[in-house]
């Protein structure tokens, strides 16, 4: 999948939650509180301990089709930004969280598009 093309077009995603290196805050939508405990944690840890490493801001968002890019930027003015790092953090990610990655993609389809397993 190439997320990044992807991510241009696809406007209206769903944030499911997000870090921010810049203000050192983290993001979690509220419209996925029945998600369990333990699995909110996880998405903190991971996204703040991401945004440490590779700087910028990272959100995960469901897009319309209930697929969930891992989405990174950096503004504009900061210059030690690495996209390489950047995108490889990205995959590392993709790679350790797999199952996390795909089991939350079900149940977003389930829950939010109403799609039958």
């Amino acid at each position: 999948m190439d997320e990044e093309r992807r991510e241009e077009k696809d406007f209206g995603a769903d944030v499911l939650c997000g870090a921010n290196s810049y203000n050192e805050k983290y993001y979690f939508n509220e419209k996925f509180a029945n998600l369990p405990q333990a699995v909110k944690d996880e998405l903190h840890v991971m996204c703040v301990l991401y945004t440490e490493e590779c700087g910028g801001i990272l959100t995960l968002e469901f897009l319309a089709d209930g697929t969930l890019v891992l989405r990174t930027r950096a503004d504009d003015y900061d210059f030690y930004y690495d996209e390489i790092n950047a995108g490889l953090g990205i995959s590392k990610l993709r790679q350790e969280k797999k199952e996390l990655l795909e089991q939350l993609e079900l149940y977003y389809r389930v829950l939010f598009l109403k799609e039958e397993i």
